[in-house]
């Protein structure tokens, strides 16, 4: 039990800039850190409901409230999985060979093609919010991140990672692609029992998380933790996209 306590006390500090009661690092942790992602994900769902209803409480104006709701992923996360996407997308829209692309990834400067793809992730997102009716069930914001840190969870753990990878010698049973996998799948089917309809931006984010991660992961024929952030920040996107829709 003290070793998975140790494990969220982890995952929370490394993925999420909300400070952590726990300042532990335990080595034999490590591998079970991934299962409290999603944990985390809740977390910072809950936060980003209750952004979104102080905002109507407080009749802040529309793009007031967009600003918050679009912003809110980015700074709540330490800009982390932002950092990846960034690092991802000047990787494949280089269309350089394989050995370039991943030394591409781990380029500390950043390209034109990422900070353009950022300003337009921004954007949308900002538009999307925006966008949205006035009536929209914001608890669906609850189940967002949770879903995105499912899927990243699932990913990391699945596919084969690449060899610089920091997850490339970490143990990954079978038991949490299992634990993970019903946590996906409760996630969904709670965002439509709570949200109704609105529990279709649930499905949008599976959609808009494994369509970037299939071509990522493809383009640099292997799995990784930029990835991952990646297929995470598409996620978010297509989830708002739909909320935004509805």
């Amino acid at each position: 039990m003290k070793t998975y306590l140790h494990a969220y006390a982890m995952c929370q500090s490394m993925f999420c800039a909300i400070p952590c009661p726990w300042n532990i690092w335990d080595e034999e942790a490590r591998d079970r850190m991934l299962l409290f992602l999603p944990a985390v994900g809740l977390l910072i769902g809950l936060i980003w409901w209750a952004a979104a209803w102080l905002c109507r409480i407080l009749s802040l104006p529309v793009l007031v409230m967009a600003f918050i709701l679009c912003a809110y992923p980015y700074f709540v996360t330490g800009f982390i999985h932002l950092d990846g996407f960034m690092d991802v997308t000047d990787a494949v829209k280089s269309c350089r060979d394989l050995s370039r692309r991943r030394e591409i990834l781990k380029d500390s400067h950043v390209g034109s093609f990422s900070v353009i793809n950022c300003i337009l992730l921004m954007l949308a997102q900002f538009a999307f919010f925006a966008s949205a009716p006035m009536d929209a069930d914001i608890r669906i914001l609850i189940f967002v991140p949770i879903l995105s840190r499912c899927c990243s969870s699932l990913a990391v753990t699945v596919l084969p990672p690449m060899s610089t990878s920091q997850y490339a010698n970490q143990r990954k049973p079978r038991s949490h692609v299992t634990a993970l996998s019903i946590m996906l799948c409760i996630t969904v089917a709670l965002g439509f029992v709570v949200c109704g309809r609105y529990g279709l931006c649930l499905l949008g984010g599976l959609l808009g998380y494994a369509i970037p991660l299939r071509r990522s992961y493809r383009s640099l024929e292997g799995m990784n933790g930029d990835i991952s952030g990646y297929a995470l920040t598409h996620c978010e996107l297509a989830a708002a996209a739909v909320f935004a829709i509805l």
